[in-house]
């Protein structure tokens, strides 16, 4: 069964952090009705890699919902959009605070005409507070959180991060939790809520290594130098004899025992008492002398919390994730059939079509024309 086989639900969010929310909800089942710019709709839309005019970012993110298109500043709009929100059980936006409330579509408007919506409005730094207002994206708000300060090179720079933390860790991921919780909150109270998920403020959650530091009065966490930004010699990354990357977490005793014996590391510094830079030193002198290939054919075998940093095509390629079937939905995006987007929902709760879609902008329009 689809746990979510009879929720409707009105999507007003654009590029990630939201349409990523309310995919995860059509995979259990929801109905999303996706409402859209006239023109050119969601600008994820023109997003590379584009095949047959249609971007398969945005079709990733999208399939399996349904379309319209709307100048939310027309009459119209609205007489469009009130019969499908008095039957909606959740809506999402992720305008800056104030604009839905401008445009006569806020929480408290809905409400009044359907006391059982779930009204989700997802922003970088929430309803309230001095940076409401405040325009940024993933980058700005792991900057703002700490995250990005805490993720450094050996000189103190930051390094650009290739996971949008912000928008998903941030952003999607709560929505989709709060929006459950409200859900089962409504079945025992028969009322709905409005959930205020900011971006900047959910990362904190993910930082109890270094919150724990600092607020324990041992000092706030410096990049490069604690057990997970750069400082232990059992928590590393090292480059291997053939321009390739062993990433090395043997953080446990057992694990950094085997480790040291079997790259060979002399006694004198397998010691905690050791210093850790040259420690460190020591480990990226031995790991260079082999290539990935030779590292993995040692350490696929044991137990050691050891890896080689796998390309993203490697990565998808990988037996266990073939077996495990994770790419085995596929997405039909213009001409082509390409596998669909892994969303952390578990597979027992999961709608299975035989090939999802993403759709044409407006395209649902006809059919909710006197909803």
């Amino acid at each position: 069964m689809s746990p979510l086989k009879d929720l409707l639900v009105i999507d007003f969010s654009t590029l990630l952090p939201g349409p990523l929310a309310s995919l995860m909800l059509v995979e259990a089942g929801a109905n999303v009705i996706k409402i859209e710019r006239p023109d050119g709709g969601d600008a994820m839309r023109a997003y590379e890699p584009v095949v047959a005019g249609e971007s398969l970012l945005f079709a990733m993110l999208n399939r399996g919902k349904q379309s319209i298109a709307l100048d939310l500043k027309t009459s119209e709009a609205l007489e469009t959009l009130w019969p499908l929100i008095e039957k909606a059980d959740v809506v999402i936006e992720q305008f800056r605070p104030g604009v839905m409330d401008r445009l006569g579509l806020g929480y408290e408007a809905m409400a009044k005409r359907n006391p059982r919506l779930v009204y989700c409005s997802i922003t970088g730094w929430g309803q309230t507070g001095p940076k409401a207002g405040k325009a940024g994206h993933d980058l700005n708000f792991q900057a703002e959180a700490g995250l990005l300060g805490m993720s450094a090179e050996r000189d103190g720079a930051p390094v650009l991060p290739s996971f949008l933390a912000g928008d998903i860790a941030g952003g999607a991921l709560p929505a989709v939790i709060n929006l459950l919780l409200a859900l089962r909150q409504r079945d025992v109270s028969g009322h709905g809520s409005h959930i205020d998920v900011a971006m900047t403020d959910n990362l904190f959650g993910y930082l109890s290594w270094g919150l724990s530091a600092g607020f324990s009065g041992r000092g706030w966490p410096i990049a490069g130098a604690d057990l997970t930004t750069g400082g232990s010699q059992r928590y590393q990354i090292f480059r291997t004899a053939d321009d390739r990357f062993l990433a090395a977490a043997p953080i446990e005793d057992k694990f950094w025992s085997e480790f040291v014996e079997i790259i060979g590391l002399p006694a004198s510094l397998r010691e905690a008492s050791a210093p850790a830079t040259e420690t460190i030193a020591a480990i990226a002198e031995r790991i260079g002398r082999k290539t990935a290939a030779e590292w993995r054919s040692l350490f696929d075998e044991l137990d050691v919390c050891c890896s080689i940093v796998s390309t993203l095509e490697e990565a998808v390629a990988d037996h266990h994730v073939t077996e495990r079937g994770l790419f085995s939905d596929k997405l039909e995006a213009g001409e082509v059939k390409l596998p669909a987007l892994p969303v952390p929902i578990a597979p027992i709760f999961r709608t299975r079509p035989e090939c999802f879609s993403a759709p044409r902008l407006g395209e649902a329009a006809a059919r909710y024309a006197h909803a």
